[in-house]
Parts: C-alpha cells; sequence; structure tokens
C-alpha cells in the first residue's frame, strides 16, 4: 500500500501555487476548466520546444524547466479544484501502476489490462 507520505512535499507546493490562483477557490468548475485548458495549453508549450529542434534550435534546459513548472501549476489547480492532495494523486498512481506492472514496465501488461483498469 502507497501512503501520501511520501510525496507530503508536493502538497506544500500545491499550497503555494495555489496562492497565485487567481480563480475563487468555491468556484470549482471554473477552477477546473482553467485547469484542464491551462494544462492541454502549457502541454503545447512543452511540445514546441521540441517541435522547434526541427527548426534547428537546442532544447534550452531552463526553459524547459519553466514550461514544466508551468504544466505542473495546472495540475495543482486541478487538484484543488477536484479537492485533492497531489500527495494522494500521486499516491494513487504509483498504487495503480505497481499493480498493473507489479514487475515493472512490459508490453504484455499494456497491452492486455484487466476489466476496469484505466
Amino acid at each position: 500500500m502507497i501512503t501520501s507520505d511520501r510525496y507530503k512535499s508536493c502538497d506544500y507546493y500545491q499550497m503555494d501555487a495555489m496562492r497565485t490562483c487567481s480563480i475563487p477557490y468555491e468556484d470549482t468548475g471554473a477552477m477546473m476548466t482553467h485547469a484542464v485548458f491551462g494544462m492541454c495549453s502549457e502541454a503545447g508549450e512543452v511540445a514546441g520546444i521540441f517541435q522547434k529542434v526541427y527548426q534547428g534550435h537546442d532544447i534550452e534546459g531552463d526553459h524547459l524547466k519553466k514550461e514544466l513548472g508551468d504544466v505542473l501549476w495546472m495540475v495543482a489547480e486541478a487538484c484543488t479544484a477536484a479537492g485533492f492532495k497531489m500527495s494522494d494523486v500521486m499516491a494513487t498512481n504509483i498504487e495503480k501502476l505497481q499493480k498493473r506492472y507489479p514487475e515493472g514496465f512490459d508490453s504484455e501488461h499494456s497491452l492486455h489490462r484487466a476489466d476496469g483498469d484505466v
């Protein structure tokens, strides 16, 4: 059983990040919509960094780090809107992956998931 204690520092990140959220906490619908659109937008910016490689650009590590941070901020907002602690989401994800891939990743388990495994 994975516990969220292992990931507690991300809860502090979530609290600090939400200090800069412009959407009122009680408006969880707007907050979630903003987070979902923001995740898509920020992930697109990460993709854009890699797309520019085909135009001769180098991947600039500091720029990539900042854009990944923006994605993380949007994940924190989505977690807040849903009433989740990031540590609980992280622990749930690891638990799911350990159940799906008990010996580590293999394509057989990926191709043939158990019913209800999302």
